[in-house]
C-alpha cells in the first residue's frame, strides 16, 4: 500500500548516506521516491522483476530469498531497519536474482535508481558512500554466511536466536518473526532439526517458548554453544 511519504530533507529515517548530498540533491530525489508499506508475509518484489529502484527499509524486517534449481526456497539474508536492500544488485544487474519478502509488518521507500545515478555522476563523494555502503553489506552477507558454515547445528540455532536478541529487538524477550521453515532456509538446516534443536533448548532451560514469543533464559551458556559452532 502507497502512502504519503515525508521530505527527504526531513525525514527521520533518512540515512547517514544522504548526508553528503545539498538540499537541492536531496530535494530532487524527494521527487523520485514512494514509500509504501507491507504487511507480514507479502512479496515486495518477485525474482525476476526488472529492477527500477532502490529499496530502503524504514522499519519492519524483510528477507532476500531465492529459489534452487531443485524448488526449494534459501534466505539470502534478513535486511533490518535503515538497510538498503539489495544495493548491489542495482549497479550490476537489470532483473533481481531473488525475491524480497517481508516478515513484519514493512515501511519501505522505493528511490528510483535512474535519480541515483544521476546523483553519483554529478557528486564524487555521494558516489563513494554508496560505494561504502556496497561493501559492507557484501562483507556482513559473506561473514554471516561464513560465520554460520564453520558451525554444527546447535551452534547455528543459537546464533540465529542471539542475533535476533542482541541485533535485532535488543532484548532478551522478542517474537521470533520468521517460521521453523524459514529458519531452516536461513541456516541450511531441515526444517524438523530446527524444531528438535529448539525442544531441546527449551528441555534444558536456556529458552522459554510461548508460541511464537522466545525468551532467552541463559544467554551466557546460548553464547557459549554459538562460540562453540
Amino acid at each position: 500500500m502507497q502512502i504519503k511519504s515525508p521530505d527527504c530533507t526531513v525525514c527521520q529515517f533518512r540515512s547517514m548516506m544522504f548526508d553528503s548530498l545539498s538540499r537541492d540533491e536531496l530535494g530532487r530525489l524527494n521527487t523520485c521516491k514512494s514509500q509504501h508499506l507491507f504487511g507480514k508475509g507479502e512479496l515486495i518484489v518477485r525474482e525476476g522483476s526488472a529492477i527500477q529502484a532502490i529499496i530502503y527499509l524504514h522499519k519492519g524486517l524483510i528477507k532476500l530469498h531465492k529459489t534452487t534449481s531443485d524448488g526449494r526456497s534459501q534466505i539470502i539474508s534478513i535486511a533490518r531497519p535503515f538497510d538498503f536492500v539489495g544495493l548491489l544488485s542495482v549497479f550490476s544487474n537489470d532483473l533481481y536474482r531473488y525475491s524480497i519478502t517481508a516478515i513484519e509488518d514493512s515501511s519501505v521507500c522505493f528511490i528510483n535508481k535512474d535519480c541515483i545515478h544521476h546523483e553519483i555522476l554529478n557528486n564524487g563523494k555521494f558516489a563513494l558512500d554508496i560505494i561504502r555502503r556496497m561493501s559492507q553489506a557484501t562483507d556482513d552477507v559473506l561473514q554471516a554466511k561464513f560465520s554460520l558454515s564453520m558451525k554444527h547445528l546447535r551452534g547455528r540455532i543459537a546464533h540465529i536466536l542471539l542475533d535476533f536478541a542482541e541485533n535485532i529487538y535488543n532484548t532478551l524477550a522478542f517474537d521470533l518473526p520468521v517460521s521453523r521453515k524459514e529458519i531452516s532456509e536461513l541456516i541450511d538446516m531441515r526444517p524438523e532439526n530446527v524444531i528438535r534443536i529448539l525442544s531441546e533448548f527449551r528441555k534444558d532451560g536456556i529458552i522459554r517458548i510461548n508460541g511464537p514469543e522466545i525468551v532467552i533464559l541463559k544467554p551466557e551458556l546460548l553464547r557459549q554453544i554459538s562460540d562453540a559452532g
